[in-house]
C-alpha cells in the first residue's frame, strides 16, 4: 500500500470546513440552537401563521465572513429571520407512574407541539470598526487636557496639605509615647507594693 493511501486527505477537511461559514448561535423557547442559513428546525410552538416571517434578536454568537462576534450576553444589532413551514407535533411520549405497595397506576401520553421553521438569513448590523475609532481619541484628548489642568493649577495645596498630615502624625506619635511611658510606671509602682507586702507577710 501506498502511503498517500494511508493518510488522510487534507482538502476535504479544509473543504467541509469552509462550507459553514455563516451560522449563529440563538435563544429560543428556553434553549440555545445553533442555526445555519437555508436549513430547517424544529421549535416549540411559535404563534404565528404558515409562511410568516419572524425575526430573533436573542443572538448569542453570530460567524460570518466578518468573524467571530460574541455577545455579552447578546450581539448587539443581529438578527436571525425565520420562516414557518408548518405547525406539527412531536413523537409520542409514555408518561408511567406508580407508587410501590400502594396499588397507584398513572399512565398518560403526551406529544410536544412544534413548529417547523427555515433560516432564512442571519445577518450582524454591528457598527464598523472605522467610526469607533474616529469617536475615541476625541474623548481621550479632552480627558488629558483637564487633568493637565487640574495638575497645574494646585501644586501648593496639595503640598501645604502633606506638611499638615506630617505634623499631626508627628503629634500623636508623641501621645503615643507619652502614655507608654506613664503605663509602664505604674506598672513598676504595683510590682514594687506587692514585692513589700509579700515581704511582710513572709516576716
Amino acid at each position: 500500500m501506498s502511503l498517500s493511501a494511508m493518510t488522510p486527505n487534507k482538502t476535504e477537511k479544509s473543504k467541509n470546513s469552509s462550507s459553514i461559514k455563516n451560522y449563529a448561535i440563538v435563544e429560543t423557547s428556553g434553549s440555545q440552537f445553533w442555526l445555519e442559513a437555508n436549513r430547517y428546525y424544529d421549535l416549540d410552538r411559535i404563534k404565528g401563521n404558515v409562511d410568516e416571517k419572524i425575526t430573533l434578536d436573542k443572538v448569542l454568537l453570530i460567524n460570518d465572513e466578518k468573524g467571530l462576534s460574541v455577545g455579552k450576553p447578546y450581539v448587539k444589532g443581529a438578527r436571525v429571520e425565520l420562516k414557518i413551514m408548518a405547525h406539527k407535533r412531536g413523537p409520542k411520549i409514555i408518561v408511567y407512574k406508580m407508587r410501590p405497595k400502594k396499588k397507584t397506576r398513572t399512565k398518560n401520553g403526551h406529544r410536544q407541539e412544534l413548529t417547523r421553521v427555515m433560516v432564512t438569513s442571519i445577518s450582524n448590523g454591528a457598527k464598523s470598526k472605522k467610526v469607533i475609532q474616529d469617536e475615541k481619541p476625541i474623548k481621550a484628548d479632552k480627558t488629558i487636557k483637564d487633568t493637565k489642568s487640574t495638575k497645574t493649577s494646585n501644586p501648593v495645596k496639595s503640598t501645604t496639605k502633606a506638611k499638615k498630615a506630617v505634623n499631626e502624625v508627628k503629634k500623636a506619635v508623641k501621645e503615643v509615647k507619652e502614655a507608654v511611658k506613664e503605663v509602664k510606671k505604674t506598672q513598676t509602682t504595683s510590682s514594687k507594693k506587692k514585692d513589700s507586702k509579700i515581704q511582710k507577710t513572709s516576716d
